[in-house]
């Protein structure tokens, strides 16, 4: 859901449109990010010691494993990195179950987030929260328990959603999920590997849609590929998804809200707010009050199907939006 602060949608809109436009135009490059952890450091982009982030200590972030997190990765750093911030970024470090053990052990300071998938895979909750706001909350919740927080999400969620093609989808009588119900086992279901044991996975489309597919792991890189190769039926794939803009693909809805409320809010540890101070905060918070739906499928059609760099992408939509 798109969401602007009162008073705000006029120029947020401006922004968002100026973005697209200008993410849109940029030169197409080589993805930089490969298939194992890496990091980086880059200089401040001023040298000034009146920035607010000049003489501090390094700041770590990391991201997950796909498209929507090396963007989400490098617009904090960059924005950070423009404000005097030293920056490492650890890029491509996996699923949240992971990260999450990551950022416990200390190898990262702050990574991006879902606030349905931390509730459901890292805290293990089976109840789905009943809006965006509490699921916010509840995850916020549970990050303080041990050690962390989470800063203001963003306007744009990104959930799991079910897409095919519209011929399988027309053949089949595809409208929602539960419409694959009376497929049982002959519909094949591609999705990253993680799917399987999650309950915003194979588990909740059992037991929410009594939906019980033949499942098929594929990295996510690969989803669309193996839809238009025949290798799957139907495909786990994010709502934000570069792939989605044009209609090529047909998403199913998911009328009982299996997937949930999925703003991103930055997790950090308590030590680095506190240490950073305000303009820290201000600034994460000022790049993720700018993302909204079109904005993030702008950037992930950039970097999925244009194969731009990340970094790139992100240092471009900061500019446009007053943050370069």
């Amino acid at each position: 859901m798109r969401r602007t602060r009162p008073g705000s949608r006029g120029r947020t809109m401006q922004r968002t449109l100026g973005a697209v436009a200008l993410v849109a135009a940029l030169a197409v490059t080589l993805v930089a990010c490969g298939s194992s952890s890496k990091s980086s450091t880059t200089t401040t982009s001023g040298s000034s010691s009146s920035l607010p982030g000049s003489g501090r200590p390094t700041i770590t972030i990391g991201d997950k494993n796909f498209a929507e997190e090396y963007v989400l990765g490098n617009l904090y750093a960059e924005a950070l990195r423009n404000k005097g911030f030293k920056v490492n970024l650890v890029e491509n470090i996996g699923s949240s179950e992971i990260i999450w053990k990551a950022a416990q052990a200390g190898r990262i300071e702050m990574y991006p987030e879902y606030t349905g998938t931390l509730l459901s895979t890292v805290a293990e909750q089976k109840k789905e929260p009943t809006s965006e706001q509490g699921a916010y909350e509840e995850a916020k919740a549970f990050v303080e328990q041990h050690g962390f927080t989470l800063l203001a999400k963003t306007p744009f969620s990104d959930s799991d959603a079910i897409a095919t093609l519209p011929s399988y989808a027309g053949k089949h009588n595809l409208a929602s999920i539960a419409d694959l119900k009376p497929l049982g086992k002959s519909v094949t279901l591609g999705g990253p590997a993680e799917f399987a044991t999650r309950f915003l996975g194979l588990e909740g489309l059992k037991a929410v849609y009594g939906v019980v597919p033949t499942f098929k792991p594929f990295a996510i890189e690969l989803s669309y590929k193996a839809l238009e190769g025949g290798e799957s039926d139907v495909q786990v794939v994010f709502t934000t998804d570069g792939q989605l803009v044009g209609g090529k693909f047909k998403v199913l809805t998911d009328p009982k809200h299996l997937f949930g409320f999925q703003n991103i809010a930055p997790v950090v540890t308590k030590s680095l707010a506190s240490r950073e101070g305000p303009a820290f905060t201000e600034t994460v918070n000022k790049v993720s009050g700018l993302l909204t739906v079109q904005a993030m499928q702008q950037m992930n059609k950039a970097v999925s199907i244009e194969k731009q760099s990340p970094g790139t992408v992100a240092r471009q939509f900061l500019s446009a939006n007053g943050l370069g």
